[in-house]
């Protein structure tokens, strides 16, 4: 299994956003960096067969951009454990109800992608291990996934993935 852990793009300032937390979008500057970086991600030859993402509108709204650029079939599927404050290693047991060959892509949120990222490398968090909005990594699992069997292929910063397009 291959896991990219994808973090949300620009999101609209938590000051000047009034709503609920839950609810705050990507900016438009968000929505367009994070479809270069989709873009880039095209480049790399990426097949995802699933999408997860939190149900939090700037993640959701990052995922549905994927499944756009990358004309997937397959529906978002929402998943609480990509939240922001969900345990990183509360991720484990929804990649494992996935099939072996599976290429998932987890849009989510930081601290949380980091953390998850330190388990699957390293069993534990790790620190330093962080994502800037809408960066991008992949993880394989030569097995079923499990903490600190996770392989790092690599680990891109958007301003990366968007040179690539």
């Amino acid at each position: 299994m291959d896991c990219v852990l994808i973090r949300h793009g620009i999101a609209v300032d938590r000051e000047d956003w009034k709503g609920q937390e839950a609810q705050r979008p990507l900016t438009p500057k968000g929505i367009e960096r994070t479809r270069e970086v989709v873009t880039g991600l095209l480049r790399l030859e990426l097949a995802p067969t699933h999408l997860l993402s939190s149900p939090f509108a700037r993640a959701l709204d990052t995922a549905k951009l994927l499944r756009e650029v990358f004309r997937m079939r397959t529906e978002v599927l929402l998943c609480d454990e990509l939240l922001p404050d969900a345990p990183p290693d509360k991720l484990f047991p929804v990649l494992a109800s996935l099939p072996e060959e599976a290429y998932v892509v987890c849009v989510g949120h930081e601290p949380n992608l980091g953390q998850a990222a330190g388990f699957m490398l390293a069993g534990k968090p790790v620190a330093g291990l962080s994502l800037k909005k809408a960066g991008v990594c992949c993880i394989r699992f030569d097995d079923v996934p499990r903490a600190g069997e996770g392989i790092l292929r690599w680990w891109m910063m958007p301003s990366q993935l968007r040179k690539l397009r």
